[in-house]
């Protein structure tokens, strides 16, 4: 895997201070959309378009001639369209890419493939493309442009593992609880990690990913089809098995009881998300005890951090994603600096990483009932 290398000083856009602005390529097909997409973002007093495109095959010429920081690619295009694109950036120059998404099913399948791809972030392109949009789309928008200007990017597509002929069927005990929590970059290193994970494993596995309703369905299709063990959506009353993986439904925050159940609930945001992988490691560490494990991944900010510092304290392990191979090394890093984390490992290690954790406390005994 080859990192990208830093884009060149700013020589393009406005006159004066443009070296502090952070530089944006917006490609859409519709003029109508670019102008708007431009002038919201033009507004931002750090953030500045340099360039606009019009189809993928306009995009991937204007990033090797502009060399902007960060990229919004939207997805349905002629000629070449922004899954096409994206691959081609990745493999010609890695750039950041913040997909412009539509809320609909196909929509949230495509950005999950822009997103293995190796694009870092996606938007809901309806909330800043029309002169509708809310007044706040752009705030969100704005941040995720600037996290995602200074994310590491690699070039070529994340290795994809066969859908395996038999898969293991969900247990019904398990030894050991390992929550995975990710946030920017998060399906792509998902991804990486899931399908590495034997059928064996002697865990029940819980994942809270940043990322709102309807996407979180395609994420946990896509990982299931890769995965030796069964991966889907949780809902409410669902029970925690061996050999299963549940993944947070967006929208909503994710905690335990006792019996192994999940329970949703929609309460206030915590760090300005749901779900948040604080609310579900506490409530595991107060249910579970020294049996579960935390692992954080890729992300912005400190969500993890009292999670991790629960189940430490309730004594189980937490391994953090090493900052070489993080998209956004925040939350890995909240928690590797608490001192909380036992191990700090590149995402091709954490599925070993995991199945050794697990290994660790077979002895623990059983704590789900079936």
């Amino acid at each position: 895997m080859t990192d990208s290398t830093p884009n060149d000083a700013h020589t393009n856009g406005r006159p004066g201070d443009s070296r502090d602005r952070i530089r944006v390529l917006v490609v859409d097909d519709s003029a109508f959309a670019r102008s708007i997409i431009s002038r919201r973002i033009n507004a931002q007093p750090d953030l500045e378009v340099i360039g606009e495109a019009k189809d993928g095959v306009d995009a991937v010429d204007q990033v090797m001639a502009l060399r902007p920081d960060v990229v919004t690619m939207d997805v349905t295009m002629p000629r070449l369209d922004g899954l096409g694109a994206v691959e081609r950036i990745m493999a010609e120059r890695p750039t950041p890419i913040v997909m412009l998404s539509a809320l609909t099913g196909p929509g949230a399948d495509v950005t999950m493939q822009a997103l293995e791809l190796g694009a870092v972030d996606f938007f809901l392109k309806p909330s800043i493309a029309t002169p509708a949009g809310p007044a706040d789309g752009i705030a969100e928008l704005a941040t995720k442009l600037r996290v995602a200007a200074g994310a590491r990017v690699s070039a070529g597509r994340q290795a994809t593992v066969r859908r395996p002929v038999k898969k293991a069927r969900p247990g019904g005990d398990f030894d050991t609880l390992v929550i995975i929590g990710s946030s920017t970059g998060g399906p792509r290193a998902l991804g990486q990690v899931i399908p590495e994970l034997p059928a064996d494993l002697n865990a029940a596995v819980l994942v809270v990913q940043h990322m709102p309703p309807r996407f979180t369905a395609s994420l946990s299709a896509r990982l299931d089809a890769t995965s030796e063990l069964e991966v889907v959506e949780a809902s409410a009353g669902d029970r925690l098995k061996r050999g299963r993986v549940l993944l947070a439904p967006g929208g909503f925050h994710i905690t335990l009881n006792g019996d192994g159940r999940v329970s949703l609930n929609t309460e206030p945001e915590v760090h300005g998300v749901r779900p948040s992988v604080d609310v579900t490691m506490r409530s595991a560490a107060e249910q579970f005890g020294g049996v579960c494990h935390g692992v954080i991944l890729t992300g912005m900010g400190s969500d993890g951090l009292d999670g991790c510092r629960d189940i430490k304290a309730a004594g189980g392990n937490v391994v953090v994603e090493h900052e070489s191979t993080c998209a956004v090394y925040g939350m890995p890093q909240a928690v590797a600096d608490a001192g909380y984390a036992d191990r700090v490992v590149p995402i091709d290690r954490m599925a070993r990483e995991i199945v050794q954790m697990c290994g660790d406390r077979h002895s623990a005994g059983v704590v789900a009932r079936r």
